[in-house]
């Protein structure tokens, strides 16, 4: 019975940090979205000032210019970040499903353990009866 409850710890634990891992992911993906964002306004606004809004114009801004290839880069990291995402989500599910399939092995076990107590009860209360009967 004890190999069971620990079978069930370490797929609860388990379920656990592949949740941590989906909530970091969902948490880098937002960061780098309003990353992303953030830029994007910043490099509007200094074309806007420039009043150049041609990357390839010899006389785009160079904060521009640097914004735009940090922000391309971040946008690259932000997908692959979203099917790292994906990818934990599965395991996670499948991480879930394991532990709730643990989980109603031990209720089943445990059940099965009453009622072997019960059978036992019983058998010991009718020797019991049939003795005094006797």
């Amino acid at each position: 019975m004890k190999s069971r409850d620990t079978l069930v710890r370490l797929k609860r634990f388990q379920a656990e940090e592949k949740r941590r891992r989906v909530v970091q992911l969902n948490t880098m993906i937002a960061e780098f979205t309003r990353m992303s964002n953030d830029l994007e306004r910043e490099i509007t606004h200094e074309e806007q000032r420039a009043n150049i809004s041609d990357p390839s114009h010899f006389a785009y801004p160079t904060y521009a210019r640097a914004a735009r290839s940090r922000r391309d880069n971040i946008v690259a990291s932000l997908n692959e970040l979203k099917g790292q995402l994906e990818e934990a989500e599965a395991h996670f599910k499948e991480a879930s499903d394991e532990l709730a399939k643990a989980q109603s092995q031990e209720a089943r076990d445990r059940g099965a353990e009453r009622m072997v107590d019960v059978v036992a009860e019983r058998r010991q209360a009718e020797t019991h009866a049939f003795r005094r009967g006797a």
